[in-house]
């Protein structure tokens, strides 16, 4: 039997780990389930280029394949995936920092903050574009929670495994990131 995307669609996360672990071929159903969505992550956090997001998504899933028996099946899947994920889009941000190789920011990243009200994109182009410096001043730390919440729809406990930080951490960072962007986008957004 080919195992295809389609043939374990109907498999459960939890059982698809079971699976892959007595056959490494399930587990590129597990790769092509999460890759959409964590290529997405990646690059929201970190505003890197799709070939360089590829090799992150690469590095993280053999880490992923490594530990798979480590896995909490308490927690899950989808979550302990974007935390392997996180901590390997930190660590090549920080490589790629420490060689002075990059200072760039995504600024489609906040545009769904900017717009509470959203109207045409064309109506805001202007205004994104002019955030762009304010973007690069905003800490990683609320960043990595307004992406996690506003672009990946994670729930504040999700966001909570992702990160090992408590909830109330999560609910006061997320708080806090909207009032900074909104102090620092005075003026220019209004």
């Amino acid at each position: 039997m080919i195992i295809t995307l389609e043939s374990c669609k109907d498999i459960p996360d939890n059982e698809l780990v079971r699976l892959s672990l007595e056959n490494l071929d399930y587990f590129s159903c597990l790769y092509q389930r999460y890759e959409p969505e964590i290529i997405r992550y990646i690059q929201r956090i970190s505003g890197i280029d799709p070939d360089e997001s590829q090799d992150i998504l690469q590095e993280s899933f053999i880490k992923i394949w490594r530990n798979l028996n480590e896995y909490d099946a308490s927690l899950k899947l989808s979550s302990w995936i974007y935390r392997v994920v996180h901590n390997e889009t930190i660590s090549y941000i920080r490589k790629k920092k420490s060689y002075g190789k990059d200072n760039t920011s995504n600024i489609e990243l906040f545009k769904n903050i900017i717009m509470e009200e959203p109207e045409s994109f064309e109506a805001y182009e202007d205004k994104i574009n002019n955030t762009l410096g304010i973007i690069d001043h905003i800490p990683f730390k609320f960043k990595e929670v307004l992406v996690l919440k506003f672009l990946e729809k994670k729930s504040y406990e999700e966001i909570s495994d992702i990160l090992r930080i408590p909830k109330g951490t999560v609910a006061i960072r997320i708080n806090r990131a909207k009032k900074l962007f909104r102090e620092m986008t005075e003026g220019i957004i209004s």
